[in-house]
């Protein structure tokens, strides 16, 4: 009797499907579930072993407007779309990455498809079928239907703007750095045209004092 992998066994990985996105040579955009929260991690697999490069927790939307009194929500629907559109502004600019829902179970406007709307809406070109009806309806994503109103489109607004003021400081760095480099190398254009200038006098000079 073959026993199944301690993690499988867990319902925790499920290895079959690992490999396969494995395979893939691609990132991959990890989405969970806690009691609490919703997880999200870009990964990059090397050698079969995974190396984490952003993650977001919903916990993080409380910086970005969510409103305490609500915070039971921070595993809803809405929760799920802004930290989905959260880690597609921290992602910006790296390879596009495939999704692993892990051992979730895969149905249609739930948690992990209202994650991956936000994930598309934030620009990352994930693909999937558009022709099915896999989200949740906007007013569910919107959190309309949810006790304590959470200011949605406030959040949202906050997190793209955050998002773009990240960028002007990366444009910002590289710029100086590029600009730092070109100084370096004239002061160095400037040292060696100095040297052949004293290296001339000096020739000249000797020139002179053997005649």
């Amino acid at each position: 009797m073959k026993v199944a992998k301690r993690r499988r066994r867990e319902a925790k990985t499920n290895y079959s499907k690992r490999i396969k996105l494995l395979k893939g040579n691609a990132p991959r955009v990890v989405f969970r579930k806690t009691n609490k929260y919703v997880i999200a991690q870009y990964i990059v697999s090397k050698e079969a072993k995974d190396n984490i490069e952003v993650g977001v927790n919903s916990k993080a939307l409380l910086k970005y407007g969510w409103p305490k009194q609500a915070v039971s929500g921070l595993k809803s629907l809405s929760a799920s779309y802004l930290t989905g559109y959260l880690m597609g502004k921290k992602i910006e600019g790296k390879a596009v990455p495939i999704i692993d829902f892990g051992m979730i179970i895969n149905l249609h406007k739930t948690k992990i498809y209202s994650f991956l709307k936000g994930l598309s809406d934030s620009g990352v070109k994930i693909k999937f079928n558009e022709e099915k009806d896999l989200f949740p309806s906007e007013e569910r994503i919107k959190g309309e239907h949810l006790k304590n109103k959470i200011g949605f489109d406030e959040i949202k607004k906050k997190i793209a703007e955050a998002g773009a003021s990240e960028d002007k400081k990366i444009i910002n760095k590289v710029k100086s750095a590029t600009e730092s480099k070109v100084e370096q190398s004239s002061k160095k254009d400037e040292k060696l045209t100095v040297k052949k200038i004293t290296a001339n006098e000096s020739e000249q000079v000797n020139i002179g004092g053997s005649k």
